[in-house]
């Protein structure tokens, strides 16, 4: 489908009498009621290494819906149990992981918000344990795995060894290109309106996007074409099998942070972008970082990644929209997002794990509470 069928349509500024954070998002034939979005943030909480959604899945992303967030997006959801960061991850490489991811979505769209799934590869960062029981790397012996990446060159762990790592060659990058492709089909069957592409936060698609770590020299490395072309590959299979009537997202890290050395740019990201969009993306959810352990932004506060997402949608060619991540805790600033038009939509990550209530919070707040239904069973509290 032509990059013409993704034209946003954008409320807020149509709209004085609107609050511009609970303004619609229009993306294809798929409307999101209001401009929140959670944030995919990893659980680590499957059963017995399986990557099969549990009760806490079902809690977790079923209370941001009651909570009345207009999309609620899975964590990173592997395509392939060797793409998992933690054995503990979730997963949608089989039908099983679909059909126990369903009642979940059954359940988010109950409560008039979007569910969003985030499809997602580790590469070089997989076979880790999970934060709280250590977050060392795992050895095939110790229940890990052998990793992939562009390159064999593993992770920098700075005092333990890394899995064993080896370089995807033709039928290997093929065959990731397959997973992805397979676990958008499963995603629909299992009721998903949007799918992401994760190519973020130094997983295997930003390891191929980015010069610090990929290294080759065939048709998947050397200049941007090349290192862009896995992102673009893979993204081309998910619309390809994802509904024209719904939107297909890429979340990237605009960039490295990483300014001494040869890497990823928000320049990059602007170029990317807009071919995405040609491939028929919908949607940038942009972020930042990940690619080494000495990725860091120089300031972390605040709105510490707003920039970023403004300069993409400012300088894009395309209509793509874009979603802003990064230290948005706040109404005020969620809505301030939306109404200086600096980003489509407020993704918000931890301020969700402290309230998950945080978009009836907003209404509240911003004396909007006439422009969201909140549960029918809560209202009496919130004023609705």
């Amino acid at each position: 489908m032509l990059a013409a069928a993704s034209a946003v349509i954008r409320l807020a500024s149509e709209s004085s009498a609107m609050t511009a954070l609970f303004s619609p998002l229009e993306l294809r034939e798929t409307t999101v009621p209001n401009r929140v979005m959670v944030s995919p943030m990893c659980q680590y909480s499957c059963d017995a290494r399986d990557g099969l959604a549990t009760d806490w899945h079902r809690t977790h992303l079923g209370s941001r819906a009651v909570g009345g967030a207009g999309l609620v997006m899975t964590e990173a959801t592997a395509v392939e149990a060797r793409g998992r960061i933690s054995p503990e991850d979730l997963g949608i490489w089989s039908d099983e992981h679909a059909a126990a991811l369903e009642p979940i979505t059954g359940f988010i769209s109950e409560q008039g918000s979007v569910p969003g799934i985030q499809l997602a590869h580790a590469g070089r960062k997989a076979s880790i344990e999970r934060p709280w029981d250590g977050h060392d790397p795992l050895q095939p012996d110790d229940g890990g795995w052998e990793v992939v990446g562009p390159s064999d060159d593993p992770w920098p762990y700075e005092d333990t060894e890394a899995p064993p790592t080896t370089a995807l060659d033709q039928d290997g990058i093929e065959a990731v290109i397959d997973s992805f492709r397979t676990a958008a089909e499963r995603a629909l069957d299992a009721g998903f309106e949007v799918a992401e592409v994760h190519a973020a936060h130094g997983y295997l698609l930003h390891q191929f996007l980015s010069p610090v770590t990929n290294h080759r020299e065939d048709d998947y490395g050397g200049d941007f074409k090349g290192r862009t072309r896995l992102t673009r590959e893979v993204t081309a299979a998910v619309r390809d099998v994802w509904p024209d009537d719904k939107p297909v997202f890429v979340r990237i890290s605009a960039t490295d942070w990483l300014p001494d050395r040869d890497a990823w740019t928000v320049e990059d990201s602007v170029r990317l972008s807009d071919r995405l969009a040609d491939i028929g993306a919908d949607f940038i959810d942009v972020s930042g970082g990940g690619i080494h352990p000495e990725s860091r932004p120089d300031y972390a506060g605040p709105n510490y990644q707003l920039q970023y997402a403004e300069q993409i949608r400012a300088e894009t060619e395309s209509d793509i929209a874009v979603g802003a991540v990064g230290g948005i805790t706040t109404p005020e600033q969620a809505e301030a997002v939306i109404a200086n038009d600096r980003a489509d939509m407020a993704i918000v990550g931890r301020e969700h794990l402290r309230d998950p209530y945080f978009t009836m919070t907003a209404a509240k707040e911003l004396d909007a509470t006439d422009e969201i239904e909140g549960p029918p069973q809560y209202r009496r509290a919130w004023g609705f």
